[in-house]
């Protein structure tokens, strides 16, 4: 288990305690002391893409924290109430401003270390014109020689991004499943 991030009922704002629940499940739970709602604890989705034109591939340089000033494929977190697609095509234009074509699901990678899970879709670019929203200082195409690999933000854009060229040397995309231990 990743760890006890619960302390209090959501429904009733008691304190809770991490144990098994009375119906059989194998998981410990945080469990509310006094009206007995048990809570559970779900990993988070991340959504994005892989925005190429012709044989570039577009990255963001990070104007947030975590990574600040390092490169990524836009993604963030989805929200409730969309789709993973939805959530990925409105990250890839909050993050780029790019107009786009949204393909197929690319990679799923697991991170249970921080409790994720990060979809990535393929994105047809269908200009070289961006428009970068507050968490991007630039929004800028890149050949597969030109990718600043040490200045990729995070192991799951370095995977996503090895896995989309090699298929594109092979001339074949297919979906990728990826854990990240």
């Amino acid at each position: 288990m990743m760890g006890r991030s619960i302390k209090h009922c959501r429904a009733c704002g008691a304190a809770v305690t991490y144990r098994l629940p009375d119906d059989g499940d194998t998981r410990e739970r945080a469990i509310c002391t006094v009206c007995q709602t048990v809570h559970y604890e779900n990993p988070l989705n991340v959504v994005g893409t892989v925005p190429y034109l012709g044989e570039r591939i577009l990255l963001c340089k990070r104007n947030i924290e975590p990574r600040w000033g390092k490169w990524t494929l836009p993604a963030g977190f989805m929200e409730l109430g969309e789709t993973t697609s939805q959530g990925a095509a409105r990250e890839t234009q909050e993050e780029s401003g790019a107009t786009f074509e949204l393909e197929s699901l690319f990679s799923v990678l697991s991170v249970p270390r921080v409790g994720q899970v990060h979809l990535f879709y393929r994105a047809r670019l269908l200009h070289d014109r961006f428009d970068p929203g507050h968490e991007t200082q630039e929004a800028r195409l890149f050949s597969e020689a030109e990718i600043p690999w040490d200045e990729i933000a995070f192991r799951t854009v370095k995977e996503t991004l090895e896995r989309y060229f090699s298929d594109r040397r092979r001339g074949q995309f297919g979906v990728h499943t990826v854990d990240i231990a």
